[in-house]
């Protein structure tokens, strides 16, 4: 099978849509299959020409110039290589796909990872829709595509060619009990909520630490309000790490406070390290912890509840043990080789 995956960039930054495309595409090469991406290029281009999978050039930079050159360019590419399968990542890579068509037979594939924006709908122009979580699916449908085009297959990361095995990561050291999210510096993430509820369990517990580990707009805002507390010395803003992993085997609870958030890939990774997780009860986030078997689910938006799930497990740390015990079981069914399996069951479809 020859598959073209469309990208607008394929740089290492922890995004995690150019992070599964980039799985997919590696495995999809080892299984045989001829593999190529299309993207304005990054610094996965290097971990793809070990996996024998092409790289054409494509800037979908949304500027009059620009798109004119990508519409040239992509018919190019397609001419070149002429894939039977083209599974678009990003809104602008399917309409590319479903508009210059004509002439070509090949089906287009579309995996919707934020439902949450405006212009995911556009998603649903593809011949089969891949939803990265039951409730990614069910919000699509609500938006108008079709269950007939809809497919889910939940987000998986273990076992990535992007990352090493967890055990030749080295951890970091923190101060112990610690309390570590790994995401972007958005509101969205409910980093406000889980700096809030961080100041309302350090009184009772004097030697508790927070890791917050990302970079984003918002960071800014984010360090001020820390500030404003009386733990900042206890609040540590780590950036950007491009190994999360060495942060995750160190901690003792990791937490996701997202408002919204489809299907994390940092959930399985956390669960592999064997943190206690405390995570919101939204999207994709329950599935990712089993409905609730593998970590603390809690009601979005709401540092108080936030809080007390926090300190029932420092206060008690056989139920912490058990948590974490927990996370790590039932780990197959987040390895990226059966987010491969089912990916390509889609292309299959339409083969």
């Amino acid at each position: 099978m020859r598959i073209l995956h469309i990208l607008n960039h394929v740089k290492a930054t922890g995004n995690g849509i150019v992070n599964v495309a980039i799985d997919l595409a590696c495995l999809q090469s080892q299984l045989g299959h001829d593999v190529s991406i299309a993207s304005a290029g990054g610094d996965y281009e290097a971990i793809l020409t070990s996996h024998e999978v092409q790289h054409f050039l494509l800037n979908q930079s949304r500027t009059p110039v620009s798109l004119l050159l990508a519409l040239k360019n992509y018919r190019r590419i397609i001419q070149e290589f002429q894939p039977d399968i083209v599974h678009a990542h990003m809104m602008t890579g399917v309409v590319l796909a479903c508009t210059l068509r004509t002439g070509f037979r090949y089906a287009v594939i579309s995996t919707v990872h934020n439902e949450f924006q405006r212009s995911a709908v556009l998603m649903g122009w593809a011949d089969r829709v891949i939803a990265v979580s039951k409730a990614v699916a069910l919000s699509m449908a609500q938006r108008g595509v079709s269950w007939d085009k809809l497919r889910v297959v939940n987000n998986g990361t273990l076992g990535s060619p992007r990352t090493k095995p967890l055990k030749e990561y080295q951890p970091v050291t923190l101060r112990r009990p610690s309390i570590t999210t790994v995401a972007g510096m958005y509101h969205r993430k409910g980093i406000t909520e889980l700096i809030d509820a961080f100041a309302q369990i350090a009184i009772q517990v004097p030697n508790v630490h927070l890791y917050l580990v990302g970079y984003g707009p918002d960071k800014e805002t984010f360090e001020t309000q820390a500030q404003a507390t009386q733990f900042t010395d206890r609040i540590h803003f780590e950036g950007f790490q491009s190994d999360p992993q060495r942060y995750l085997l160190a901690t003792d609870i990791f937490v996701l406070a997202s408002h919204k958030d489809p299907s994390p890939l940092v959930i399985p990774e956390a669960r592999e390290a064997g943190c206690a997780i405390v995570a919101t009860d939204v999207d994709g986030i329950p599935e990712a912890l089993d409905d609730g078997q593998a970590g603390v689910l809690v009601p979005p938006l709401s540092s108080e509840a936030l809080a007390i799930a926090l300190r029932d497990l420092l206060e008690q740390p056989e139920v912490m043990q058990r948590w974490r015990e927990r996370a790590k079981q039932n780990l197959d069914r987040l390895k990226v080789s059966r987010v491969c399996e089912e990916t390509l069951r889609v292309y299959q479809e339409l083969i």
